[in-house]
């Protein structure tokens, strides 16, 4: 049984170091690829607190709450994406120790609406680079093309060899005339 950063598969084709699992691998390509889609709807459960931006903006930052702050706890993320993507949210930039949990912060405009659009939109390009980073995408046919080539030429070389060794070996053993 093959673990896969957290994945667990009885099959697997190596790929650089790590071995990859050939079954379920589409499934989670198709997770990442269908969170690509996903508009930025709250579909987490979090908290949202608003707070004074800094930097330039005159009357605007000094009395309006346009900073957004979402805070989503990691045992709720966590259990909704594939356990592969765990390790890499969990190094994220995001993460608050202290609270385990995701901490996303925008203060780019000045409507309160659009800096929360912005912080979910934070969340899924995090989700989505994770996958990104812990998924391999398929091969494309010219690399397995090539990648054939370069068995079949290591076999080759390999019969070639043991071909060499053996007509070695055979011209050494005595012909069965003694004198």
């Amino acid at each position: 049984m093959l673990v896969i950063r957290g994945l667990q598969a009885e099959e697997g084709q190596g790929y650089g170091e790590r071995k990859i699992p050939i079954r379920g691998l589409d499934e989670f390509r198709e997770k990442v690829t269908t969170l690509e889609t996903v508009e930025s709807d709250r579909w987490l459960d979090g908290d949202v607190s608003y707070s004074r931006s800094s930097g330039p903006g005159g009357q605007n930052v000094n009395k309006v709450n346009s900073k957004v702050t979402l805070k989503i706890p990691l045992s709720t993320i966590l259990r909704l994406v594939p356990r592969a993507l765990h390790a890499q949210i969990r190094s994220s930039r995001y993460i608050a120790e202290r609270s385990d949990s995701l901490v996303i912060q925008s203060d780019e405009t000045r409507k309160q609406t659009k800096n929360l659009d912005l912080c979910f939109e934070k969340l899924r390009e995090l989700l989505l680079t994770a996958g990104k980073m812990a998924i391999p995408g398929e091969t494309s046919p010219e690399q397995r093309k090539k990648v054939q080539a370069l068995e079949k030429a290591n076999n080759e070389s390999r019969i070639r060899s043991k071909k060499a060794r053996s007509m070695k070996k055979s011209s050494r053993r005595s012909s069965g005339y003694d004198d």
